[in-house]
């Protein structure tokens, strides 16, 4: 591990700043305010289309299980986890692809091959086909994880519409999922294949978009300009003003977020708070239909209209994440303690919301009885999705306020954790609560909850303390 630097090199800087007034660059920054909306609007469509994608067979399950013969539990979960096993590879590819030839080939090629392939999964000859197609659905879905915080950094230059953006596209990744066992679950109805052709329905009309997407990276345009100026004959560009981009170097790819993750406390146990409720997110994929279609006998496309609640929560706590910011603002002006802290403006809204989602694994738990009201489990998803999203946005803001420079590796390890727990997480869930029933489970998961809900407060407490032993995060405590 010796050799791989714990400190980024120089963060995003405009074209201009890097080379000077020699000749005249083209930063995205200044380009025209339509540009930049039409280029944050892309990004969370491109979002959408990709997280809606990752839970599209759950509401098909019976009819993909009764078609193709397939009815052991674990198998059916691949669907879904091996979609998810793109995410944990695609971010530490795209991400730096997108720094070595830009954002816009980038985008373009990973959203037609999502197009692409979920076309083909509604084509699968057979099982194994379907399982394969799902993987590289994946794969291409995962880009705008790794690209979006860049494609924002290039044309948001004010950090406030910057985290209002990714705010935005975190919640949109939240609901996503949550729709695609709505929409499957209807459609199926006619047939299993129709599940995934709706998904490339709703995702057709945004093909426009990726298609003339401008490109955003500063160096990309810069070299573009200068090339151009080259062929029409101007002698002026000189070789020393083109921008050398980012180096595709697989070593520091794929070892410097694994360092920072063995060697930063704050990054791992953030990390492992974000994995648990990411995993409990799709857990609740595997429970809901156990619960509304096995205890409560739904049909499975009413049974899809019980995730509605989940997204509910998870609009109610965007809404109330948007309100935080003025009034922590307010505090801090008006000479509060708590709102001093810079660094740890983003804590108190973990610390509010892990109550909510131990209170939500609970309610679930022990509601689901024929005795009581279907609606009542239900409406308990309220909180599984506030919980959710407030812990999803305020610590993954918290690890960029933290790394700062590091920030882009700090994420690729927390992103691959995440992806990693929601893969093999739900594959032992099925286990599980077939041993334990849900009541159980769904304490067993509240207790966990309950202990790793402790992180925001310990970093409340003992977050300064951490950084100042900190390598990568030593920039932000001197």
């Amino acid at each position: 591990m010796n050799g791989i630097s714990l400190i980024s090199g120089p963060g995003h800087e405009s074209a201009s700043k890097r080379l000077g007034a020699t000749i005249d660059v083209v930063d995205p920054i200044e380009s025209k305010v339509h540009a930049a909306k039409f280029s944050t609007a892309t990004g969370l469509a491109c979002a959408f289309n990709g997280s809606f994608g990752t839970s599209m067979p759950s509401g098909a399950l019976d009819a993909i299980s009764s078609h193709f013969r397939v009815y052991d539990q674990v198998q059916l979960t691949l669907l879904n986890s091996l979609n998810l096993a793109g995410f944990v590879v695609g971010p530490l590819f795209f991400g730096p692809l997108s720094e070595y030839i830009g954002r816009r080939p980038v985008m373009i090629s990973t959203f037609f091959g999502y197009l692409v392939f979920m076309l083909a999964c509604s084509g699968a000859p057979n099982y194994t086909a379907l399982l394969i197609f799902r993987l590289l659905c994946g794969l291409n879905a995962a880009a705008p994880m790794a690209v979006i915080g860049g494609l924002y950094a290039d044309v948001l230059d004010d950090p406030s519409e910057r985290g209002t953006a990714m705010s935005l596209y975190l919640a949109i990744s939240g609901i996503g999922p949550l729709l695609g066992p709505f929409v499957s679950g209807f459609a199926s109805q006619v047939s299993w294949r129709w599940a995934f052709w709706a998904a490339t329905l709703i995702a057709v009309p945004t093909l426009p978009l990726v298609m003339t997407l401008p490109e955003t990276f500063a160096p990309v345009l810069n070299n573009r300009e200068i090339h151009k100026r080259r062929k029409n004959g101007d002698e002026g560009v000189e070789e020393a003003q083109i921008t050398e981009l980012h180096p595709f170097d697989a070593r520091e790819i794929f070892l410097r977020p694994v360092v920072m993750m063995a060697t930063e406390p704050i990054l791992s146990l953030s990390s492992l708070y974000v994995t648990l409720a990411n995993s409990l997110f799709y857990i609740a994929f595997q429970a809901y239909p156990l619960v509304f279609e096995g205890i409560y006998h739904l049909r499975t496309e009413i049974a899809g209209l019980t995730y509605l609640p989940i997204a509910l929560g998870t609009v109610v706590a965007f809404l109330g994440f948007m309100v935080y910011t003025p009034w922590y603002d307010r505090s801090k002006a008006a000479g509060k303690p708590w709102a001093q802290r810079e660094i740890n403006r983003r804590l108190p809204i973990a610390c509010f919301a892990a109550p909510l989602l131990v209170i939500a694994l609970f309610w679930f738990g022990w509601t689901s009885k024929p005795s009581i009201s279907p609606y009542v489990p239900a409406i308990g998803g309220f909180f599984s999705g506030a919980g959710f999203l407030l812990i999803f946005m305020s610590i993954l803001n918290y690890i960029t306020d933290v790394f700062r420079e590091a920030s882009a590796s700090a994420h690729a390890g927390a992103g691959c954790m995440r992806s990693l727990g929601a893969i093999v997480i739900p594959l032992a869930a099925g286990p599980m609560y077939d041993r334990l029933g849900v009541h159980w489970a769904q304490s067993l998961l509240g207790f966990l909850s309950l202990v790793m809900g402790a992180i925001p407060f310990f970093f409340m407490k003992y977050g300064e303390r951490l950084m100042q032993k900190s390598k990568a995060a030593q920039g932000v405590t001197r």
